[in-house]
């Protein structure tokens, strides 16, 4: 259930990659020194699975190596969010410097910060496994498709795997102690797709901790 890109794509972490620019506008706003807003979001993420920007780096070179005008690949780039470059330069130019801060990244590694994300890529990046299950089954179509809350958990535990269940107590607890105010807790929510208030008389909190709760005990089994 997890929306993190896998190996199904060929270019599969450049397009999330590429994806964090399109939350912001598709505009490339990187220099060689500094990077951009998406490209900051990217590298926090990566901060915490180095894996990824190896990855990216590779993907990137075999871009670069066999041309985005390639017909061997145009099928797969057409795939691939679009970004605008700077005037003067070529997707390719964005690439390069791209790559130049993923390299850095990875011979000098930047740790990852506990703070909450900076936007909506960003949070779906961090928090998959929560995005899935808030998106999933507390969309706007909630009352419709479920009688109770208990009811939408337990047709989420039903069809998640032992790593999608052990993914969400992880997204949830690191969720809840980076956030101290439940405004920012509710606000998070929201970008995680969830469109229902909690349950009648629990606050976003309890109702969390709750999940946590009942998600833990289904660990294993």
């Amino acid at each position: 259930m997890s929306s993190f890109p896998g190996p199904g794509f060929r270019f599969y972490e450049v397009q999330d990659l590429l994806a964090a620019y399109a939350a912001h506008d598709h505009t490339f706003s990187d220099s060689p020194e500094v990077p951009g807003p998406a490209l900051s979001e990217y590298l926090r993420i990566v901060a915490q699975d180095p894996r990824r920007a190896t990855t990216a780096v590779e993907q990137i070179d075999e871009l670069l190596l066999v041309g985005l005008e390639s017909s061997e690949i145009a099928d797969d780039v057409e795939l691939l969010p679009k970004i605008e470059p700077p005037t003067g330069r070529s997707v390719e130019d964005c690439l390069r410097v791209i790559r130049g801060h993923l390299v850095r990244q990875i011979a000098n590694p930047v740790p990852a910060t506990p703070s909450l994300p900076a936007g909506k890529w960003e949070y779906r990046a961090r928090f998959p496994e929560l995005n899935q299950f808030l998106g999933a089954y507390f969309h706007q179509d909630f009352f419709d498709e479920y009688a109770s809350y208990d009811d939408a958990v337990d047709d989420y535990l039903a069809g998640a795997s032992d790593s999608d269940r052990d993914q969400l107590v992880r997204d949830i607890s690191d969720l809840l102690s980076l956030t101290t105010a439940d405004r920012d807790l509710k606000q998070a929510a929201t970008v995680l797709g969830m469109d229902v208030a909690p349950p009648s008389g629990t606050g976003i909190r309890q109702w969390l901790c709750d999940v946590l709760g009942v998600v833990s005990g289904h660990q294993g089994q």
